[in-house]
C-alpha cells in the first residue's frame, strides 16, 4: 500500500471539510431528530436513513478533495426486497462513499459510536443498529431489530469484517451476517470497496485527497442454506469482493 506525502494544500482544503461538515451537521441535525421521532414506530426506519444519506452525500459533495462514484448495478427488486449487504471496510469515510448507492438500508455499527457526542446523535436519528461487541445480549438484540427490519423489506448493511484493516488487507468475514441472511431466507449482496482509505486512513485525524469507487457486484442466493453453511458462505463472499479488488485499487491509485 502506497504511502502519500503531506501536503499542506490539501491540508487547507481538509480543514475546509472539517468546517463544512459542521455547518451541515448544524443544519440537518433538527431535521433528522423530527424525522426520527415522526418515524420512531416504524420498524425500518426508512426515512431517517434517507435523511442520514441526504446528509452523507451532501457532505462528500462539497468536499474538494473526494471524488466518489458507484459502479455495477442494483438488484431490480432492491426497492421491495431485502438484502443483507456487506462489504470490506476502509475507512470511516466508508458510510459517506456507500450514501451514493440508490436504494434505502439500514446499518449496523457498534456501540461506541453511538456514545460519540455529534455523531453518535446522527446514528441514533438515523436509525442504525448498534452491536456492543463481545457481550451475547447486545448481540441477540441486534440480530432480532436486524430481522424485523428484513422482515418488513429493507436491506441490512454490515461490514463483515468487524473492524478496519491497518494496511487495507481483506481480512476474515466473520460468519454473523451470512447467519442472518440464511435465517432470513434473504439473499447477500456483496460491494467492493477502493479508495476511502486515503479519505480516512485508520488513526489519522486529518481528511486526505482520494478517488474511491463502490462496486456493486451479483447477490449470492442463500436457498436451500442452513447455518451451518455460514462460514462456507462467509468465504465464499469474500473471495468474490477480493476478486474485485485488484483492479479498483488500481484505477483508485492504491497499492
Amino acid at each position: 500500500m502506497s504511502k502519500r506525502p503531506f501536503d499542506p494544500a490539501t491540508a487547507v482544503l481538509g480543514l475546509y471539510s472539517y468546517a463544512e461538515f459542521a455547518t451541515l451537521v448544524g443544519v440537518f441535525l433538527p431535521l433528522m431528530r423530527r424525522a426520527y421521532y415522526a418515524h420512531r414506530d416504524d420498524p425500518t426506519q426508512r426515512v431517517p436513513g434517507q435523511w442520514m444519506r441526504r446528509f452523507g452525500r451532501t457532505a462528500s459533495k462539497l468536499s474538494p478533495i473526494w471524488r466518489f462514484s458507484v459502479e455495477g448495478e442494483a438488484p431490480k427488486d432492491i426497492a421491495t426486497k431485502a438484502y443483507v449487504v456487506v462489504a470490506n471496510h476502509e475507512s470511516t469515510a466508508d458510510p459517506f462513499l456507500l450514501t451514493y448507492l440508490p436504494w434505502d438500508m439500514r446499518w449496523v455499527a457498534k456501540e461506541e459510536l453511538f456514545k460519540l457526542p455529534v455523531l453518535g446523535k446522527m446514528m441514533k436519528y438515523g436509525g442504525d443498529i448498534p452491536l456492543r461487541r463481545g457481550e451475547k445480549g447486545s448481540v441477540v438484540e441486534m440480530l432480532a431489530e436486524c430481522r424485523r427490519t428484513l422482515d418488513h423489506g429493507l436491506s441490512i448493511m454490515m461490514f463483515p469484517e468487524g473492524t478496519r484493516s491497518k494496511d487495507g488487507d481483506l481480512l476474515p468475514f466473520k460468519a454473523g451476517a451470512f447467519s442472518l441472511a440464511i435465517e432470513a431466507g434473504v439473499p447477500i449482496l456483496p460491494l467492493a470497496i477502493s479508495g476511502t482509505r486515503d479519505c480516512r486512513p485508520k488513526g489519522s485525524k486529518w481528511f486526505g485527497k482520494a478517488r474511491a469507487i463502490v462496486k456493486v457486484l451479483a447477490p449470492i442466493e442463500t436457498k436451500g442454506l442452513t447455518v451451518a453453511d455460514a462460514q462456507a458462505l462467509a468465504d465464499r463472499t469474500r473471495a468474490t469482493i477480493a476478486d474485485a479488488l485488484p483492479d479498483l485499487r488500481t484505477r483508485t491509485g492504491i497499492r
